[in-house]
């Protein structure tokens, strides 16, 4: 898995290119919610649920109904996100999946339960290039974790830093009045 601040980088970059009069400031802390929510399904490890269970870690929190079951509750709670109900679905929905995508492009552990709960399966994306990340802090704090950091820089950050520029370029140009 990327490191849990990585997994922040899609809500941010869609957030910040698409600015606060699309995303709220509620909704972009949603969406920083629903990016890094997966991941609290280490807990499984304390209760003794095996890796490789679809409660363990990368499991049905990973999966696309899970992001689909978030984007609906954002949708439900849209109002108080200060939000239309399809942008709270759409923003939530994507910085959730985001998560199971990028836990899919990384080069360890067993894969995710993507199609949860219409498959036992566990999948990677064909290319795994995101180092993956250790999942203690003394070993994330080593030369390997170094290597985590700079393939997150490389493979997460500079691609949403990308997007998120793109978003705001698009956003000015939109904006901006045509000239006669």
């Amino acid at each position: 898995m990327p490191t849990i601040v990585s997994h922040v980088a899609v809500p941010l970059a869609v957030g910040v290119g698409l600015g606060r009069n699309v995303i709220s400031r509620r909704l972009i802390v949603a969406g920083f919610i629903a990016s890094i929510l997966p991941d609290f399904d280490v807990v499984a490890f304390r209760l003794g649920i095996a890796y490789s269970d679809q409660l363990g870690h990368r499991g049905f929190t990973h999966s696309f109904l899970f992001a689909v079951i978030l984007g609906v509750l954002a949708a439900f709670f849209a109002s108080r996100l200060n939000t239309r109900a399809i942008v709270a679905f759409m923003f939530v929905f994507v910085s959730a999946l985001s998560h199971g995508l990028l836990d899919m492009a990384t080069n360890g552990g067993l894969g995710i339960a993507f199609l949860w709960p219409f498959s036992d399966g566990r999948y990677f994306l064909p290319w795994q290039f995101i180092q993956v990340s250790p999942l203690s802090l003394s070993r994330l704090l080593s030369p390997a974790g170094l290597a985590v950091v700079k393939s997150e820089l490389l493979w997460i950050w500079l691609p949403a830093f990308t997007l998120m520029i793109t978003l705001f370029l698009f956003r000015i140009l939109v904006r901006r009045p045509k000239s006669s």
